[in-house]
């Protein structure tokens, strides 16, 4: 076996050190950097995706709010946003007949999903078009009953249901989601937002980012991995300021800037 000269022996040696230098960086020392929890310490430790019945890993985790139930209710329809039936034999024929039909059906149901164990406590919709082929939706679940803000803290997933089609791990018929769930996190917020119902703006940590994620229905999704939470106004009541923006550590701001630029570089921004 032919001896390895100097120069090889160099180039092998400051490959390995390069190695472990990225190796380093990219798993222990920027995620410790741009991981978060000071707004909402107790999530800290919780899931960031959701489950399938079948325990697949679902949609993650993207969006949070704070308030009680009746403040979300009451936020969500000034937002334009309709509460989503109870999946039932008559619901689920009357979302058929929305799609084929082109009907609309503004509070069609939603296939459950679950966190840690539990199905979604809470379902919205935002139907787009004619029928509930397309639709902005979300799911939400109560995780405390009192966070740092002293109010009830809810996790939620909102993605955009792009049709209606075959999941491809089950064949059941399912939406597909559309890839940017990020789009779909901010939209809900905004919303939210505009309607004066927000007192509050600012992100956590959740999923971390992910430019090849795969929900429960092998639909791709790519995300920045931020939870953008909203603290909403008592009892429906109009904030008639802007609402207040609580800032990220600028380490975050760093990572979204990078994780912009290397989704634009990929295509997928």
């Amino acid at each position: 076996m032919a001896a390895i000269d100097d120069d090889t022996r160099r180039v092998l040696l400051w490959a390995l050190v390069a190695f472990l230098i990225w190796a380093a960086l990219a798993y222990v020392m920027l995620p410790r950097l741009w991981t978060h929890h000071e707004h909402q310490p107790g999530i800290k430790r919780m899931p960031m995706v959701t489950q399938t019945k079948q325990g697949i890993p679902g949609d993650p985790i993207n969006v949070g709010l704070v308030g009680t139930e009746q403040d979300i209710l009451q936020a969500m329809n000034a937002a334009g946003w309709m509460p989503a039936n109870p999946v039932t034999l008559k619901t689920s024929l009357a979302i058929i007949g929305s799609v084929l039909l082109r009907k609309p059906d503004p509070q069609a149901p939603v296939s459950p999903l679950y966190y840690d164990g539990r199905v979604e406590d809470l379902a919205f919709e935002k139907e787009i078009g004619r029928s509930a082929d397309k639709r902005d939706h979300v799911r939400f679940w109560k995780v405390m009953d009192s966070g740092k803000d002293g109010g009830p803290v809810w996790l939620g997933s909102a993605t955009y249901d792009r049709g209606v089609g075959l999941s491809h791990y089950t064949g059941a018929v399912t939406h597909h989601i559309g890839p940017n769930v990020d789009a779909a996190r901010d939209l809900l917020i905004d919303d939210l937002k505009a309607a004066g119902m927000v007192r509050a703006v600012y992100q956590v940590t959740g999923l971390g980012p992910t430019l090849f994620g795969r929900n429960g229905g092998g639909d791709r999704y790519y995300t920045n991995g931020e939870v953008g939470f909203a603290k909403l106004t008592t009892n429906g009541a109009k904030n008639p300021d802007p609402p207040t923006i609580v800032a990220s550590p600028p380490a975050v701001g760093v990572k979204d800037a990078v994780w912009s630029a290397a989704a634009s570089l990929l295509g997928v921004d």
